[in-house]
């Protein structure tokens, strides 16, 4: 039996999350070990954050430029879809790694390629593709790292119809003529968005009431509107019933009203579920394809070297929230590794993911844009805090109108009434997303409303909407 190799941390998982938590570790003079199954880089890097940013880019730059005068007149043909396919190919490499397998070299990090799977306490196994078993020891930590995969609907015959997941939304290397996107959240939304300006007839099926029914109301439905506007259908409160491939190639779906839709492809986009199934979970007392419980220092509950970080943790599914909480269990490894006490009675020091709770920010791309940070309104309402929503026409500032004829959007601010600071900010617009950094800031910090006074926004931007919302709350 070949004897195990020994690090101080070993990670399941080479995405940003996981390539981050070995960073961490290095940088505080542990070793680390990073085993990936798949490209190391992750689904962000391949199959989701820049494939579908890169696809949506010239869609929103476009979309803008129409509503500039002296310009919209030279972009009104539709856009060069291959040119944009192929800009999408450039950031990602082609689907290739070699760029991040080197920067892990640089650092000094040992990548195992092959499935890796727990093997009892600071034991991973790792299966290359040749059969070959590889096995790691960590002295003082493991973390999970790997991610989330696309969760399907129970239909019967699913599989056979061979629907898109985001993974084939993100990289298709062409547009179907007509493309059916079942949900209403951010991918269903975004996917949406892109694929009608690449040149497909898109329907949009939502079992709810409405798009994003996770942020604020208002920014569905304006994120709804600029979808029909752009020819979209959008159905709401249908659910699919059944699914088959014609043997024309079409997909047929079957609502539960009855009705059937005839599209090229169909995009399930109805959550995600965790890639925990098959990585040895059952060897440390743990249920294989779960969500992983864990403190605020990443550690999974009742562990003393287990971690669970990213979207395993089913906290904040978003790559920067990820990355956020690599640094804090990057840290909080490597000071209970050195036998330094942690800050664990400091709300948002070194070792502890408070933004989870607090402060996750998040930017839609759709177009408008939908960006928040924080509690919506009912979440704030359903935490207990006696809050006042205050709610801005973004039409209003003088910058929206510069940036767009007929700029359409809507700010809202969620004011804790007792402590006199933000709990929550949502703006929805076109160019919003270069705005929610401040708002994250002024969450996370604290700030007091009254400081936040002396913040005075440059003119003529858009983001003197913050001292119309302050205006408007102070009366």
């Amino acid at each position: 039996m070949t004897e195990a190799i020994a690090y101080d941390v070993v990670v399941l998982g080479a995405g940003p999350v996981g390539e981050n938590v070995a960073d961490r570790a290095r940088a505080g003079g542990l070793s680390a070990a990073i085993v990936e199954s798949e490209l190391v880089g992750g689904e962000c890097s391949y199959w989701a954050c820049m494939p579908s940013k890169a696809l949506l880019r010239p869609v929103i730059a476009q979309a803008d430029a129409r509503r500039v005068p002296g310009l919209r007149q030279a972009v009104q043909g539709p856009l060069d879809t291959p040119a944009v396919l192929a800009h999408r190919d450039d950031y990602t490499s082609h689907w290739k790694d070699d760029g991040q397998v080197g920067w892990l070299e640089s650092i000094g990090i040992a990548l195992y390629r092959g499935q890796g799977r727990l093997d009892g306490p600071r034991s991973v196994t790792v299966t290359a593709e040749d059969g070959t078993v590889t096995t790691l020891t960590a002295r003082h930590a493991v973390a999970v790292c790997t991610g989330t995969r696309a969760s399907l609907p129970p239909l019967p015959g699913l599989d056979a119809v061979k629907p898109w997941t985001s993974r084939e939304a993100t990289s298709a290397d062409r547009a179907p003529g007509r493309l059916i996107v079942v949900g209403g959240g951010v991918v269903a939304t975004e996917m949406a968005t892109a694929w009608q300006a690449l040149g497909s007839q898109v329907t949009v099926l939502v079992r709810g009431g409405g798009l994003l029914e996770r942020m604020e109301p208002f920014a569905g439905e304006l994120v709804a509107d600029a979808l029909r506007e752009a020819g979209a259908e959008i159905r709401t409160g249908v659910s699919v019933a059944s699914v088959e491939r014609a043997a024309s190639g079409t997909v047929v779906a079957t609502i539960d009203d009855g009705t059937t839709l005839e599209a090229d492809e169909i995009l399930f986009a109805t959550g995600r579920a965790p890639r925990t199934d098959d990585i040895g979970l059952e060897t440390v007392g743990l249920e294989p394809g779960s969500w992983l419980d864990v403190d605020d220092s990443l550690r999974v509950t009742n562990s003393t070297w287990l971690y669970a970080v990213g979207d395993t943790n089913h906290r904040a599914l978003l790559t920067h929230q990820g990355k956020y909480q690599a640094r804090i269990a990057g840290a909080a490894i490597t000071a209970r590794a050195q036998g330094v006490p942690l800050l664990e009675s400091d709300r948002w020091g070194a070792h502890a993911a408070t933004a989870d709770h607090d402060a996750v920010p998040q930017v839609v791309f759709t177009d408008p844009e939908a960006a928040s940070a924080g509690l919506t309104l009912a979440e704030a309402e359903a935490a207990g805090h006696r809050v006042r929503a205050v709610d801005y026409d973004m039409a209003n500032v003088a910058g929206s109108g510069l940036y767009a004829d007929g700029y359409t959007g809507r700010a809202r601010m969620i004011v804790d009434l007792d402590r006199e600071i933000l709990l929550g900010v949502t703006f929805v617009g076109p160019a919003v997303g270069e705005l929610i950094h401040s708002a994250t800031i002024a969450i996370a910090g604290e700030v007091p409303i009254d400081r936040l006074w002396h913040a005075v926004p440059a003119y003529p931007t858009v983001s003197e909407v913050w001292l119309r919302l302050l205006e408007t709350y102070r009366g």
